[in-house]
């Protein structure tokens, strides 16, 4: 924290609006995918900040244990959560992989990531999302898409089970990067299923949902997570303010949280991300209880997290 005799006003206000921050969107290493930071760097630091939490999260293994033995052997007061991700190496949508890590202590499910259908067919047919998206340090077998609909559109029987599971732990739930034409009966399921923690994350990116889509989501009880080294100098900045300030416009500040994604060699660390992107919300106009909420207590209540 910088020295508040000393400080700028606004460098100021960033470090009170740190203080209680979470971010359920990191991407530390180890990892097949570069990164620049690895789990231990990432909650060290977020601690330092005053964070409140920090979820850790790998799109080819569950990172439960890490999480586990952060908050054992290096206590702080920044809590460190775990994570599934259902792509091909876990089993893909895998009901199995789901109840084990449940069972382990994973606080949050996403769907196939990387693995999508819709993510591989964005990879082969977009020149500049292959381009900004990680790619993997080694050669691996090429990926078996995933879907969450049949043919039908009917969401598939795996699925309802997975989604049985997370509401029977009262673990929280994402449609990953699936096509938002598959995350509509994919909500309404989870929502018929008892599912009461979910949200989406970055909707206008790889799912290809429009404001309207937001607001229809929200509507259906869904939160929106957006990423927000899309907004911020990064490898991934792709979007203006405009886009920004409409995106929280469709869901509305209280249904509106935002994670760093960010991890990844060549970009800022996650804190890092979250001090230039609550500059930037500061500099929108956005006043502080707004940007608190995006930044900390929507993601409390979504994860049920104690702020006192």
């Amino acid at each position: 924290m910088t020295d508040s005799l000393t400080a700028d006003p606004v460098e100021a206000t960033i470090d009170r609006l740190m203080q209680g921050a979470i971010d359920l969107h990191t991407h530390p290493g180890p990892s097949l995918m570069p990164r620049a930071v690895d789990h231990i760097e990432v909650v060290r630091e977020a601690a330092e900040a005053g964070m409140r939490a920090v979820l850790l999260k790998d799109h080819y293994y569950p990172t439960m244990p890490i999480a586990h033995l952060i908050n054992k052997h290096f206590p702080s007061g920044c809590e460190t959560i775990g994570a599934i991700v259902l792509n091909n190496p876990v089993g893909g949508l895998n009901p199995s992989a789901v109840d084990y890590a449940l069972k382990q202590g994973a606080r949050v499910v996403w769907m196939a990531t990387a693995h999508a259908q819709n993510h591989i067919d964005h990879d082969k047919k977009d020149k500049d999302f292959k381009n900004k998206f990680p790619t993997n340090s080694k050669k691996t077998v090429d990926p078996i898409g995933a879907t969450l609909t049949d043919e039908r559109g009917v969401v598939r029987d795996e699925v309802k089970l997975i989604l049985d599971l997370i509401a029977e732990n009262d673990a929280a739930v994402s449609g990953g990067h699936h096509h938002i034409s598959e995350l509509f009966p994919f909500y309404e399921e989870a929502a018929k299923r008892g599912v009461k923690r979910r949200f989406l994350n970055h909707p206008t990116y790889v799912n290809e949902g429009s404001f309207q889509d937001i607001q229809q989501l929200v509507r259906m009880g869904v939160k929106m997570e957006h990423s927000l080294c899309m907004f911020i100098p990064s490898v991934f900045q792709q979007f203006d303010t405009d886009h920004l300030r409409q995106v929280i416009e469709a869901a509305g500040v209280e249904n509106t949280f935002f994670g760093s994604d960010l991890g990844q060699k060549g970009n800022p660390t996650p804190v890092q991300g979250f001090r230039t992107f609550i500059r930037l919300l500061l500099d929108m106009g956005y006043d502080e209880d707004a940007i608190r909420a995006m930044v900390s207590t929507n993601a409390a209540e979504l994860m049920g997290i104690s702020l006192n």
